[in-house]
This record gives structure tokens, C-alpha cells and sequence, in this order.
């Protein structure tokens, strides 16, 4: 009998985020690049170069566009609900300090996509919107093209717009912080 054989009638025990966190504070996923998505520890795919450049260039252009309107976080936890806890590629908070817990709150979360396409089309798109995000962006490396999730209705995002370089993007809460789809590529 093979490994997989037995999972197949077995129920994994999921994790809650509060379990998630005091395992990642006695340094349990130390070293390792892991979120928590639903209750699972999932590994996350390793940054390259065509992955980092457009973060960098997201968050030098949200740090100046928006000052203190909001708090501009770059790979860093995400209190979605009790079971996920994502690290997205950047997320525009709620200005205040986090030093006592991770926002649950968000303008806009973008996810930067090289090899998980898929991963934040499926997966974590309906997370965002189930948890109220109003506007999640995935900026496609590979297409060259960032898409627009928004118009949340009924906990899902009701309305998904593509933007190609030539193309101006701005989030919905600051309509002041446009950007040229363009910049985010070389």
C-alpha cells in the first residue's frame, strides 16, 4: 500500500490561523516560504527576478502616490478569516501600525504572477473576495497584463477587467495613484 492510498480515506486536520501563528512564532516554518490558504500550510513558489521588478515598482509608485493614506505592505501576513492567513505580494491597508496583530482589512491586494497563474486566478481570488477585499489585482508576467477583480456581490467579485501595456490602472480608493501598465515590465 502506497502513501497516498491511505490519505485517500483519511481527514486532514486543518489548521486555524491562531494555530498557524504560534507554530510560526516557536520558528516552525522558519526559513521556508509558506502561507496559510484554507487551513492548509502551502509552500509558495520562489520569487525571481521577473516576479521581484514589478513588486519593487508597485511599491515605490504606492508609497509616493498615497503617503500616509495608507499603510503600503510588501510580502507580509494578511488576516483574511480564521483558517488563511496569505502573505500577497503587496496589499494597501488602513493606515495605523500593525505591531499587535496583522490587518484584516484591505483597499486593494495585488498578487504578482510568474508560475502561479493559476494558483491566484482559482484560489485566491474567491479568498479575497470572501473576506471582503474590494479590489484584487494580478499583475501577469507572462501576458504582460494585470487583471482587475472587483464589485464585490454576495462575497465574490462580480466583475474581472484585463489591462495591457498602453493601458492606465488606478485602484478604486485612490483614484489619484494611477499607473502605466507598461512600468510594471521591462
Amino acid at each position: 500500500m502506497q502513501a497516498y492510498d491511505v490519505l485517500d480515506h483519511a481527514q486532514p486536520r486543518l489548521l486555524s490561523r491562531g494555530e498557524y501563528d504560534r507554530l510560526v512564532a516557536t520558528g516552525m516554518f522558519e526559513h521556508e516560504r509558506v502561507e496559510l490558504i484554507r487551513g492548509i500550510v502551502v509552500q509558495m513558489s520562489p520569487i525571481g527576478p521577473a516576479h521581484a521588478d514589478p513588486i519593487d515598482v508597485l511599491n515605490r509608485h504606492f508609497v509616493r502616490a498615497l503617503g500616509d493614506r495608507a499603510v503600503v505592505r510588501v510580502q507580509l501576513p494578511f488576516a483574511a478569516s480564521d483558517d488563511s492567513e496569505p502573505e500577497p505580494d503587496l496589499a494597501l491597508v488602513p493606515p495605523r501600525r500593525y505591531a499587535d496583530r496583522h490587518p484584516h482589512q484591505a483597499f486593494l491586494v495585488i498578487e504578482v504572477a510568474d508560475t502561479s497563474l493559476a494558483h491566484d486566478r482559482e484560489t485566491k481570488a474567491p479568498l479575497y473576495a470572501s473576506c471582503g477585499v474590494p479590489e484584487y489585482w494580478i499583475v501577469d508576467v507572462n501576458a504582460r497584463r494585470v487583471s482587475i477583480y472587483d464589485t464585490l456581490t454576495a462575497g465574490r467579485y462580480a466583475r474581472m477587467r484585463h489591462f495591457s501595456v498602453g493601458e492606465r490602472i488606478l485602484p478604486s480608493a485612490f483614484a489619484d495613484a494611477a499607473l502605466d501598465v507598461a512600468d510594471l515590465f521591462v
